[in-house]
């Protein structure tokens, strides 16, 4: 909130997914305060009071560590189009290098919007579309094979209670 009330203009929120945990409605909660104009009560995800921001410009959210394109549909999902996706390793820890790493990036990205903006399920469908767009983009389906089994699960430290 300081951030927002002093101008600032983006901030690391919380990934959900990829190394730097955080509950799922905690950060989609977070990303509201940051965005919206005005934001409800709704303590499921942290939001205590209701928030009238009136005009103040927003902050954009920054979502990294440890992401990679298997993550690209539950990064669009919780993030939508106004955020800053950092893949550092996702990108540079790519087998040909670093711009076919961007390119895989890219690719997974825009086939997650396209499939949202379809009115396909990212949640459920989310692998399956990043299968779909590999069969069309080499640089993707190396960094699929190569991203394959990278999980980071563990629970989160920061919840609401």
């Amino acid at each position: 909130k300081a951030l927002r009330l002093s101008g600032g203009d983006h901030i690391h929120g919380g990934t959900v997914v990829g190394k730097l945990e955080g509950e799922r409605d905690i950060t989609l909660g977070f990303v509201d305060l940051l965005r919206d104009d005005y934001v409800e009560i709704d303590r499921s995800r942290g939001i205590f009071f209701t928030q009238d921001w009136v005009s103040l410009p927003g902050v954009i959210p920054v979502a990294s560590g440890g992401i990679h394109v298997w993550h690209m549909p539950a990064l669009t999902e919780i993030f939508g189009d106004d955020s800053v996706l950092q893949f550092g390793g996702g990108t540079l820890g790519h087998p040909w290098g670093n711009a076919p790493g961007a390119v895989a990036n890219r690719v997974a990205l825009e086939a997650c919007v396209k499939a949202r903006n379809e009115g396909r399920d990212l949640a459920t469908e989310g692998n399956a579309i990043i299968r779909e767009a590999s069969k069309w983009s080499l640089e993707l389906a190396a960094a699929c094979e190569v991203w394959k089994e990278i999980k980071f699960e563990f629970p989160a430290v920061d919840t609401v209670d």
